[in-house]
């Protein structure tokens, strides 16, 4: 049965829930009280999130968590973390701790230069277009001047332009490769918007030159669009303290240095293992720059390639052993923003920057930096002392004993059997089992 809805968008929300409902759901009324139920009680705040998208139903909840005792470049701070996996704030407060009283993290940023591209067919010979293109390079800043005047007052602006080649890739294709420094803003609109201006100016000083046939002057604009790769955006961080202080877990400090470099460099030269690696850092990183209202998605993008810039996907972090220090460091792009965006909208995204004190950009990168930094540091920790499953499933126990229906005292119980054990999911399901007098998870939903 087709199930096709034309003029979609037009629709209340009412209607669009109703529709949804009727259409796809065995109890169209116990989906819309679902529905209700997650939208905010306060209409003037629901509104607010109704618009940040198209065809808004309801919203959906993960938990807005707290990371403390993070000391970064003398500074300390409580990090916001909008994430749903079970161990990771329990994991990047542990890190935080550990490394709170060896000095913390010490963040730098390398660079903040953003890239986007006039991407376009041109049918001529390119020695001719790139002598003509920077002959006329100062009309291409001169058509962006209102475009730019409040970027370059608070510092930014473009920095410069060139003509790449890409014919011997794509027949006829050719760049115009755009510099950008975005001061505090993620700048993607700013950058598109000079995009399409230096597309049209390309048009227009192409078609009044007779230096071009008329075949030259056809130029095809593909498309205009920033880069989310952004590797002149980097920041780094990094952790270190003598050897003699990593015992941890039962390990001797110099055991347990060994074992952790050993995985860093199978994680630099695996890239199964890398893949893993670096997914977790971005449990770290990505809880954070939603909390802080950021593009996680372009971030991940942009860290994966980032890893991969090699030719061959590597570790995000790395480590080094030097006459007794240990240091691990993080170098990662990170196109942030602390204005503009979901920064002057959204209330926990206000409630997030006030909470680490109004960072600026650079600074914003430094703080998500040393969050993955952190996530990773836990989890190689984990890796090569305990094992990673005891300290993520005791942090999942709680998941397992809400989906099987326990009480809180019935949960306070488990906990205490589970405090010297790891809590396989099968393990769990037996205990609470035993417990509730029943042989199967069957009986349970009787």
């Amino acid at each position: 049965m087709e199930k096709r809805i034309k003029g979609f968008s037009k629709r209340t929300r009412e209607e669009k829930a109703e529709w949804i409902a009727n259409q796809y759901f065995q109890n169209p009324k116990e989906a819309l009280a679902l529905l209700d139920q997650y939208r905010h009680r306060d209409d003037k705040l629901q509104k607010l999130h109704d618009e940040f998208i198209e065809n808004t139903l309801t919203n959906f909840y993960i938990p807005f968590g707290v990371a403390p005792n993070f000391k970064i470049n003398g500074n300390d701070y409580v990090l916001p973390m909008a994430i749903e996996e079970s161990s990771v704030v329990a994991a990047a407060a542990k890190a935080a701790s550990f490394w709170y009283d060896r000095g913390g993290f010490k963040s730098t940023v390398v660079a903040t230069k953003k890239i986007g591209h006039v991407h376009f067919v041109y049918y001529g010979d390119y020695n001719k277009l790139w002598e003509f293109f920077n002959s006329v390079k100062d009309r291409f800043f001169a058509d962006t001047e209102e475009i730019t005047h409040n970027m370059r007052k608070r510092g930014g602006g473009i920095l410069d332009l060139m003509l790449i080649n890409k014919d011997f890739e794509e027949p006829n294709y050719y760049q115009i490769k755009a510099t950008f420094e975005t001061v505090d803003s993620m700048g993607a609109n700013f950058i598109n918007t000079c995009l399409e201006q230096f597309a049209q100016t390309l048009k227009e000083v192409v078609s009044e030159s007779d230096l071009f046939t008329d075949e030259e002057k056809q130029i095809d604009i593909i498309m205009c669009i920033l880069s989310n790769y952004t590797p002149d955006c980097l920041v780094r961080s990094e952790v270190s303290c003598p050897i003699e202080e990593l015992e941890t877990d039962g390990v001797t400090a110099e055991e347990f240095v060994r074992k952790f470099e050993r995985a860093v460099h199978v994680a630099r030269i695996e890239p199964y293992r890398a893949t893993t690696h670096n997914k977790g850092i971005m449990n770290g990183i990505d809880a954070v720059v939603i909390a802080t209202g950021n593009d996680f998605r372009a971030i991940e993008a942009a860290c994966h390639t980032y890893a991969a810039r090699s030719g061959q996907y590597r570790s995000l972090t790395d480590c080094s052993i030097e006459n007794g220090i240990f240091k691990f460091w993080i170098e990662v792009p990170l196109s942030l923003g602390t204005v503009g965006g979901l920064t002057n909208l959204h209330p926990m995204v206000k409630f997030a920057h006030e909470m680490l004190n109004h960072p600026n950009a650079k600074e914003l990168m430094g703080i998500v930096a040393a969050s993955g930094l952190a996530q990773n540091f836990g989890a190689l920790r984990a890796l090569v002392t305990t094992g990673i499953q005891k300290g993520h499933m005791k942090m999942h126990l709680l998941n397992i004993l809400n989906n099987l229906g326990a009480t809180h005292e019935e949960k306070e119980e488990m906990k205490v059997f589970f405090n010297d054990r790891v809590p396989q999911h099968s393990a769990v399901v037996k205990r609470f089992c035993e417990m509730r007098g029943v042989s199967s998870v069957e009986e349970l939903k009787k």
